[in-house]
């Protein structure tokens, strides 16, 4: 049996891999075996109930409401936790442009409260979040962990810092720590109603209405889109890989093939039976160009393999924002 804690656990991907670790609980209890423990700690600035509501009635995971800079609470939830799903940020490039320090709070700040407790409470591992942000607009592509971060936004700044940490707390106290670097991750659950929101979420709502999606440039920046349920294998993998592959250190989560934007609009239309034109507006300040991963590390030390492609997994959350 072990106990699991997610951070940010009714978010969009905090709450696929709480789906996961509720799946396989209820897989050790028809086995007969002690059933794992689940905690999410979440303070639903961004996150929601319903994701994880089902759940909560059933008793099978444990809420923690508060936040990450809340020093009591987190002591709380991860008081005899042995692996950390840390999910929790502010996901959002502009956001941080607009709002630097409220960014900083929410991904460094708190990493630091939660690292500083694990390690007091004596945590096995802590899995991270990070993000391909931290890379910048890099000329290298497809780009593996060994190139020199150069983030370009207070987003990339902040997640790199916490990364930073992560590596400090695994060389100071030996927490082991692991930091997947996630690029441009999409699927269900994914709110396409702030103006923050991510790409695929914005397209797919407009188009479900018939509307223009706007696009900040040409249309010509490439990013390689991640189908969520593809990241929550990387996480389960990053949890169990033994310590001396892992620990200390940063893979890159991806499918490893970059997608235009306008090739992603083509593809939409085909799904939809539409035929709409985006409109084009100016560059944003923060945005990359070009995104590509080397998933060659996560192959090796993690065995990672993504099982769903971009087509394949559009046409999910398709589906998903049809349904309402």
């Amino acid at each position: 049996m072990t106990t699991y804690l997610v951070t940010g656990g009714a978010g969009f991907i905090g709450s696929h891999i709480v789906h996961r670790l509720v799946s396989r609980r209820e897989a050790q209890e028809e086995r007969g075996e002690t059933p794992d423990t689940i905690r999410v700690l979440d303070d639903f600035s961004t996150g929601f109930e319903r994701n994880i509501s089902p759940y909560l009635a059933a008793f099978e995971i444990e809420l923690f409401d508060g936040s990450l800079t809340d020093p009591e609470i987190v002591r709380q939830a991860v008081d005899g936790a042995e692996v950390i799903f840390h999910e929790a940020a502010l996901a959002s490039v502009p956001l941080s442009v607009e709002h630097p320090m409220r960014v900083h709070d929410a991904c460094v700040t708190g990493t630091v409260q939660l690292l500083d407790a694990a390690r007091q409470a004596g945590v096995r591992r802590v899995v991270y979040a990070a993000s391909s942000s931290a890379y910048g607009n890099t000329e290298v592509c497809p780009t593996p962990e060994s190139v020199l971060p150069a983030p370009i936004s207070p987003y990339g700044a902040s997640k790199l810092a916490a990364e930073l940490y992560l590596q400090a707390f695994a060389e100071t106290y030996g927490l082991e720590t692991v930091r997947l670097r996630y690029f441009n991750v999409f699927g269900p659950r994914q709110d396409p109603k702030s103006p923050y929101s991510a790409v695929i979420p914005l397209f797919i709502s407009a188009m479900l209405r018939g509307e223009a999606p706007n696009i900040f440039g040409d249309g010509r920046q490439s990013r390689d889109f991640t189908y969520v349920e593809n990241v929550v294998d990387a996480n389960i993998l990053a949890s169990e890989a033994p310590a001396e592959n892992v620990s200390g250190r940063v893979f890159n989560i991806a499918n490893g093939k970059s997608s235009d934007l306008l090739t992603l609009i083509s593809t939409l239309n085909e799904i939809l039976g539409t035929q709409i034109t985006p409109n084009h507006l100016p560059p944003r300040v923060g945005d990359i160009l070009e995104s590509r991963a080397d998933i060659s590390a996560a192959r090796k030390f993690l065995g990672y393999e993504p099982r769903m492609d971009l087509a394949e997994g559009l046409r999910r959350t398709v589906e998903f924002y049809r349904q309402g």
